[in-house]
């Protein structure tokens, strides 16, 4: 799909509308481009959320212009439940830091606890094996650079939670040393890893020069 801003049409075989846009085209203003999308999406009767749309300074000169203005750091936006930052490496190279959603890290966290009460009195293996499923699936997401505090944090808080449920079970279970505990989930749960390198490293391994 094509945009001309002369003619202000879309041309091409498909409308699609994106949650996010990365704009550097000196030639054409974001603020013409989203007036013209506007516009457009208003012949259909679509509107864009007035909340969720919004225009801001991003990117890897974001912070030394806005520090030029005076102005703060550059904003952040939520978007495929990640929270996108604009950060730099230990080297000092830029990169888009990507951090699980506070909110839907809260939420999930007790979406499982809540899990494992009503499987507290299930066959231990089938939990273990539940359990490392799901953090599997969360691993597999949101094991980014710049997010795996949060992904450990999602690994001790719900294997935490599973002792305590353990030691709910009986009198007996009570005894329930975390020693023993390790033991367990070392057999049925492995410690999270980082998923998805950064895009150079990921591409260059798939098409190396």
């Amino acid at each position: 799909m094509r945009y001309s801003p002369e003619k202000r049409l879309w041309l091409g075989v498909k409308f699609r509308i994106y949650s996010g846009l990365a704009w550097s085209d000196p030639r054409l203003p974001p603020e013409r481009f989203l007036k013209d999308l506007t516009e457009r999406m208003g012949e259909f009767g679509l509107e864009l959320h007035p909340v969720k749309t919004r225009l801001i300074e991003f990117g890897r000169f974001a912070e030394a212009n806005r520090r030029k203005k005076g102005e703060g750091k550059p904003e952040t936006f939520d978007f495929l439940g990640f929270t996108h930052t604009c950060s730099k490496t230990r080297t000092g190279r830029f990169f888009i830091r990507r951090k699980t959603i506070k909110k839907r890290f809260v939420q999930k966290c007790k979406d499982v606890k809540q899990e494992l009460e009503k499987r507290m009195h299930d066959n231990v293996k089938e939990t273990g094996e539940w359990l490392n499923s799901v953090i599997r699936g969360f691993q597999n997401y949101f094991a980014v650079p710049g997010n795996m505090d949060l992904v450990k944090s999602f690994y001790d808080q719900t294997t935490r939670a599973w002792l305590k449920i353990l030691r709910r079970r009986s009198q007996k279970g009570q005894g329930f040393t975390w020693k023993r505990f390790e033991k367990l989930i070392r057999w049925l749960i492995p410690r999270v890893r980082l998923a998805h390198p950064f895009p150079d490293q990921r591409f260059q391994r798939y098409y190396p020069r």
